[in-house]
């Protein structure tokens, strides 16, 4: 079975991101860094929940308040200078990417 774009694209972040945020200095891995983890791994579980569900609408839409709050972080992790410009760039295209996906699967659901 083909795997949906936003699920493979999210599947890289989590690859390429996960280990720069385990190198985060102690005072912000823990913190920052955790929660980042965490919400990648979330957003990647409600893709794959989504996929499946009958009922799609209600489980994108939580997921877009998910990956509002993982583009905050990303920004917070360049305020703090914790991140490069080329990576924080690069964070921000995938993080974009993602949600003009996700805002199309919101859109598709919507008509039905």
């Amino acid at each position: 079975m083909e795997e949906l774009p936003i699920i493979q694209k999210t599947y890289d972040l989590i690859k390429w991101y996960v280990p720069i945020l385990n190198r985060l200095p102690k005072a912000h891995r823990f913190a920052l860094g955790d929660r980042m983890i965490n919400g990648l791994y979330n957003l990647l579980e409600g893709l794959l929940i989504a996929r499946y569900n009958k009922e799609k609408l209600t489980q994108l839409e939580s997921l877009k308040s998910q990956l509002d709050i993982l583009r905050y972080q990303t920004r917070l992790l360049f305020d703090f200078q914790l991140m490069a410009v080329h990576r924080y760039e690069y964070a921000g295209k995938l993080i974009n990417e993602i949600g003009g996906d996700l805002g199309s699967w919101i859109k598709q659901q919507s008509k039905y």
